[in-house]
């Protein structure tokens, strides 16, 4: 019997290695099934903690939306309604008097308060013109046009532009700095960065870039595809405190690989994905230093979708505007993920564009000819707008641009934020967050340590750092020697019907466990807390019988 349990173990093993060459995101399908099973064959609950879309939403901001569109279908029949379903499309003349009049209507609702807010911000704030606002909001939630402009609307743009301002750390000196491009969710943000930097000769295959990890696995994957084939320096955030506990942070040794000018571009997660903790004021320092005196070329992206739930966030985007391209989602903040909405915000004196200005003659006229469909100077166009074109191939770049219901959304859920001069929204997710992770690590037994630069958003736990804490060295050597890391969570799904990610895979540390607080209520994290000592123990258990 005993030899044949380790021939088991040994053929479980070897499929754990093969597993672990796979992305955590597609790990947690097999993951699933083996939960699902066990919850099947149990009492168990079927808990998965394993994906960070949240289980909430933003409500008003749908609410407003839904209104604006009934208004709008309104203007659409005024203008023509011929029946059978059809009807013209909205008018600009008089549409702010019309838009008004409706509100009236409503007077009350909180939707409709949501509308006339950010109609008065526009109008009395940011000086725009009160038809041409109603008009771009009736084409927008109706959908009847192109994009257009195609990067972004208009309003569009100015209310993400101040929502950003608001929650990355910016100020008011910081309006109309920013060109931002409205894509399709944070990982389309992704692509059109990694795809321009290529085109434009900013980055060129086999050329070494930063990966400020863990991160989030694509930023990992696609620098190794073929295309691209980047020569990947990782920043470890490897700093622990005496007593063994992660801080999640960057040692300066790690942070100083980017004096290296060999390095030309620079990726994070901020803050990180998955241990859910932003920059220290030192590290920020650092980097600072480091473009000002040593690597003033290198170009930085900065994934902030995070940062909304982290008192006071200050993203790079403000700290060095030159050099760094924002990439920013609604998706978790708003319950939005369906909706695919982020923008990318680029400074419009900004490093890509000197780059490109300073190309070989040969590249430029390459360039030239690429966007020279677009424009009668095609050296002239900036950097986000060959993005927009890149998008599209170039040649279709004039239906390029998100959707535009997509869009009044968007400039809905940043009116919604602006507009919130209390904070109650914020302070609300705030406190689900906190109170989901207090309860994770409640019943787990292991110390939580208060730390003001934890978002929250994920938890990721170290069973190796446990391990030794709670049963010593020799046992932490012994799972180390007998165990993938990958078998924690492959346990944890098929006795607990309870799914997390390997952290591994981030290209962190090889032992946590990622745990998103997004998904499940108060009650289940208490029950995945327990789940994560249970299997612990199990360990230490096979451990001191092998004795």
């Amino acid at each position: 019997m005993d030899k044949q349990h380790t021939n088991d173990s040994l053929v479980c093993r070897d499929y754990e290695k093969e597993l672990e060459k796979m992305s955590p995101f597609e790990i947690k399908n097999k993951l699933i099934e083996m939960a699902q099973e066990d919850a099947r064959k149990s009492t168990a609950t079927f808990l998965n903690a394993g994906r960070g879309n949240p289980n909430w939403i933003a409500t008003v901001p749908r609410e407003a939306f839904f209104l604006l569109g009934k208004w709008a279908l309104s203007e659409c029949r005024r203008v023509k309604d011929v029946g059978d379903g059809i009807a013209g499309i909205p008018s600009q003349s008089g549409s702010a008097h019309r838009l008004k009049q409706f509100l009236l209507e409503h007077k009350g609702d909180e939707a409709a308060t949501l509308l006339e807010g950010a109609f008065e911000y526009l109008t009395k704030k940011k000086g725009a013109d009160a038809d041409d606002i109603a008009h771009e909001w009736a084409e927008a939630v109706i959908g009847d046009q192109y994009p257009t402009p195609d990067r972004i609307l208009k309003h569009t743009e100015i209310l993400v532009q101040d929502y950003l301002a608001q929650e990355m750390g910016g100020n008011v000196s910081c309006d109309g700095q920013y060109d931002l491009f409205a894509v399709e969710g944070g990982t389309a943000g992704m692509c059109y960065a990694f795809d321009s930097l290529q085109e434009n000769f900013l980055l060129r295959k086999g050329d070494s870039i930063a990966l400020m990890a863990p991160i989030f696995t694509p930023y990992i994957e696609i620098p190794q595809l073929d295309r691209f084939g980047f020569d990947v320096t990782m920043i470890s955030a490897n700093k622990v405190e005496q007593d063994g506990y992660h801080t999640w942070q960057y040692p300066d040794e790690e942070i100083n690989k980017l004096r290296d000018k060999k390095i030309k571009l620079l990726c994070l997660v901020n803050p990180s994905n998955p241990p859910s903790y932003t920059l220290s004021r030192h590290t920020l320092d650092l980097i600072i230093d480091i473009v000002k005196n040593d690597n003033p070329d290198l170009m930085i992206v900065t994934d902030d979708v995070y940062g909304t739930f982290v008192p006071h966030f200050r993203s790079l985007m403000y700290e060095l505007p030159h050099n760094t391209m924002c990439v920013y989602s609604f998706s978790k903040y708003f319950g939005a993920t369906g909706w695919r909405l982020a923008v990318i915000a680029v400074n419009r004196l900004n490093i890509f564009d000197s780059l490109i200005d300073s190309l070989p003659d040969g590249d430029k006229k390459t360039l030239y000819r690429r966007y020279g469909s677009l424009s009668l100077q095609p050296d002239k166009i900036k950097f986000i707008d060959r993005m927009v074109a890149d998008s599209r191939l170039v040649g279709l770049n004039h239906t390029a641009g998100l959707s535009t219901p997509q869009q009044m959304q968007m400039a809905l859920f940043a009116a919604y934020a602006l507009l919130d001069k209390d904070n109650v929204y914020k302070k609300r997710m705030h406190s689900i967050i906190q109170n989901r992770l207090e309860a994770l690590w409640k019943t787990t037994g292991f110390t939580l340590l208060p730390d003001a630069l934890r978002a929250g958003y994920y938890s990721e736990i170290d069973m190796m750092v446990w391990a030794r804490k709670f049963y010593g060295d020799d046992f932490a050597k012994y799972l180390e020697a007998n165990y993938e890391p990958l078998d924690f969570v492959m346990r944890l799904a098929n006795e607990t019907a309870v799914v997390l990610l390997n952290g591994d895979g981030f290209a962190g540390p090889d032992w946590p466990v990622r745990i998103s607080l997004a998904n499940l209520d108060r009650k289940s994290y208490l029950k995945i807390g327990t789940a994560i000592r249970t299997i612990l123990d199990e360990y230490y258990a096979t451990y001191k019988s092998s004795k």
